[in-house]
C-alpha cells in the first residue's frame, strides 16, 4: 500500500515537472516575441511652415457703444393716452413716441391766452396815459408785470404739452416697449430705449507703452463670433490720460455699420493696423497643443531605426512662443524655423519621439480668411 501511494505521489510531481517546463517555454517565447514587437507608426498630416509678409498690428479687446443712445423716460408724470411706437421699429427725430394724458393744460392754455391779451390791452393802454402824465411809472411797471407774469403762464403750459408729448430725440431703432397704454407714469420712469446704430465706436484699451505707435485716422479691424467679415473702421479719439491703475490708455475708434450686424455692448476684437509690414513664420491654428506650460508643436523628422538600419519619421516636440492668429494661422514668433515640416492636425494624441507615416490625402484646407458655409 505504502509503495502505490509513493509511485502515485512520484507520477504527481513528474506531472508537475512537465506542466512547469511547458509553461516556461511559453513564457520564455512570449518574450522573445515581446522585445521583438514593434509599435506600428501613427498616421499623421502635416503641413510646412512658411513665412509671409503681415500687416503690423496691435491686439485688443473692446466693447460697441452707439455714437447716440439713450433711454427715453418722462419728464413729467401723467397717464399714457396714446403709444405711437412699435418695438423695435426704427424712427425719424421728433417722431411721436407716447403721448400722455393733456387734457388739464388744453382746458387751462385758453384761460391762459386770453389773461394775455387782457394784460397786454391794459398794457397799451397805460402806455398812452403814462405818455399824458396821468399815471405813474411805478402804474406802468404793474400793469407790463401783470403782462409778462401772464405770457409766462401760457409758455409754461405750452412746455408742459410739449413735456408730455415725447419724441424721438434722433434717428435711430426702438428697444423693447416699458410702459402699457394707460400707465400712470411718474417723473423719470423708463419708457424704451433708442440707439442710432449707424455708425458706431468701439472703446478698446492699449498699454502706454504702444502709445507711440497709435494716432487718430489709423485703421482698426474688428472680428468676433458675432460678425460675419472682418468690419474696418478708423481710431477717432485717444483719452489724454493714462489709467493710474492699470496703465492703459483708452481709444475709440467709429465703425460703419450699415448692415445693422453690430450692436451697442457687443464684444470685439480689435487690431489696430500700423504702416508697414513684417516678415512671420506661420503654421495653421491646429498645429499647437496648447498647455498651461507652454504651447508646443511636433516637428517630422527622419531618423535611423536602431534595430533595421532603415529611415522612419520620428516626431520631436518643440516649444513655441506664438504671436498675432489671422483666420486658421497663428504667427510664431520662435521654436520653429520657415520649411519645418509640422504636425498640423490630431496633436493632442502625439507624444515626443513617436514614429509616424505621412498621410496629407485627407488634410483639411487652411484658409488666411475663413468663410464657414454654415455661418
Amino acid at each position: 500500500m505504502t509503495k502505490k501511494i509513493l509511485l502515485a505521489f512520484l507520477g504527481i510531481i513528474l506531472i508537475a515537472g512537465i506542466l512547469a517546463g511547458i509553461k516556461f517555454l511559453q513564457i520564455r517565447t512570449m518574450i522573445a516575441t515581446g522585445s521583438q514587437f514593434k509599435v506600428p507608426p501613427t498616421t499623421v498630416t502635416t503641413t510646412v511652415a512658411t513665412t509671409e509678409n503681415w500687416a503690423s498690428t496691435l491686439q485688443s479687446v473692446g466693447s460697441l457703444t452707439a455714437v447716440q443712445g439713450v433711454t427715453v423716460a418722462a419728464e413729467l408724470g401723467g397717464k399714457i393716452s396714446r403709444i405711437a411706437f412699435e418695438a423695435g421699429s426704427q424712427v425719424r427725430p421728433g417722431e411721436l413716441l407716447v403721448q400722455q394724458d393733456i387734457s388739464t393744460e388744453q382746458a387751462e392754455l385758453p384761460g391762459a391766452q386770453a389773461q394775455v391779451e387782457l394784460t397786454r390791452l391794459n398794457l397799451d393802454r397805460y402806455r398812452d396815459l403814462l405818455a399824458k402824465k396821468f399815471i405813474s411809472q411805478a402804474e406802468y411797471d404793474s400793469a407790463e408785470a401783470a403782462y409778462r407774469q401772464a405770457d409766462a403762464e401760457v409758455d409754461r403750459i405750452k412746455a408742459d404739452i410739449a413735456k408730455k408729448t415725447i419724441r424721438a430725440p434722433f434717428a435711430g431703432k426702438l428697444g423693447i416697449r416699458l410702459v402699457n397704454l394707460g400707465q400712470i407714469l411718474t417723473s423719470g420712469q423708463e419708457i424704451v430705449t433708442l440707439q442710432a446704430l449707424d455708425p458706431l465706436f468701439v472703446e478698446f484699451l492699449l498699454p502706454q507703452q504702444q502709445l507711440a505707435q497709435v494716432r487718430t485716422g489709423l485703421p482698426v479691424r474688428l472680428t468676433g463670433d458675432a460678425i460675419g467679415d472682418s468690419v474696418q473702421g478708423k481710431i477717432t479719439a485717444i483719452n489724454p490720460k493714462v489709467d493710474e491703475a492699470t496703465r492703459n490708455v483708452r481709444l475709440q475708434a467709429t465703425v460703419p455699420n450699415k448692415a445693422g450686424q453690430l450692436r451697442p455692448g457687443m464684444f470685439v476684437n480689435v487690431a489696430v493696423l500700423l504702416p508697414g509690414e513684417r516678415e512671420v513664420v506661420t503654421l495653421p491654428g491646429t498645429s499647437v497643443l496648447y498647455a498651461p506650460y507652454g504651447d508646443s508643436v511636433f516637428i517630422v523628422e527622419g531618423k535611423t531605426a536602431e534595430a533595421s538600419g532603415e529611415q522612419e519619421l520620428v516626431l520631436r516636440q518643440q516649444f513655441v512662443r506664438l504671436g498675432e492668429k489671422r483666420g486658421d494661422f497663428v504667427a510664431v514668433l520662435s521654436g520653429i524655423e520657415a520649411d519645418d515640416q509640422v504636425v498640423s492636425t490630431g496633436v493632442f494624441k502625439l507624444r515626443n519621439g513617436l514614429s509616424v507615416v505621412v498621410d496629407n490625402s485627407k488634410a483639411p484646407e487652411f484658409e488666411i480668411a475663413p468663410k464657414p458655409e454654415n455661418r
